[in-house]
């Protein structure tokens, strides 16, 4: 899927787009992403890996802990409260980088148990809206919000069942449909590998 990690080249520091209001997360511009490495197309960009608590600045996003296939991101806060999220980085078939997400809790009483923002490469066909699955389970259908040079978001809610299913689950699946070729459906496997625990994490970090 060439075309589509191509589209993906000045997506390489996911910065405020993919961050939800309810977290209240700082700005991020100075952050780089913590990949040192990635393929992108024909190109090898490399960029350093994020800092950690100790060596982060207020307002810079850090590294707080890895939990199998998942980053347990931060953003040092004056106060120390610290807002984190849940990332991963999404390769397709071939291991180029397609996608991002980036998920988080939501406080007691939402609509969702937890949210989050999927990043998609711009020559996504958007109509088609973004699919998720965990397993065998049914696919549930998501549509695309908003659009950058970056790429295009699908926001999303989790439900306490899904998160279950992820928490029990081997692997989730994300569908995408290139704008180029709009009678493919292109399926992107997304790790469930320490889901459990970093999600546990994340919610212990985001509870005051």
């Amino acid at each position: 899927m060439p075309t589509m990690t191509q589209s993906l080249r000045r997506a390489v520091a996911t910065t405020a787009m993919v961050l939800c209001a309810q977290l209240s997360f700082a700005q991020e511009t100075a952050a780089p992403a913590a990949d040192p490495t990635l393929s992108m197309g024909t190109e090898v960009i490399t960029r350093p890996a994020l800092p950690t608590q100790e060596l982060a600045e207020v307002g810079q996003l850090y590294l707080s802990a890895t939990h199998g296939s998942w980053e347990l991101r931060c953003v040092k806060a004056e106060d120390g409260s610290d807002p984190c999220r849940l990332y991963q980085l999404i390769l397709d078939a071939t291991g180029s980088p397609t996608a991002e997400i980036s998920l988080f809790s939501l406080p007691a009483g939402s609509q969702a148990e937890a949210g989050a923002a999927i990043l998609v490469p711009l020559d996504t066909l958007l109509s088609a809206n973004l699919t998720f699955s965990v397993d065998a389970n049914r696919e549930v259908i998501y549509p695309y919000t908003v659009c950058s040079t970056d790429g295009c978001i699908a926001r999303i809610g989790f439900s306490a069942e899904q998160i279950a299913q992820m928490k029990n689950g081997e692997a989730a699946t994300l569908t995408l449909t290139p704008a180029g070729a709009p009678d493919q459906r292109v399926p992107l496997d997304l790790s469930l590998k320490g889901f459990t625990a970093g999600y546990e994490a994340v919610v212990a970090a985001n509870t005051p």
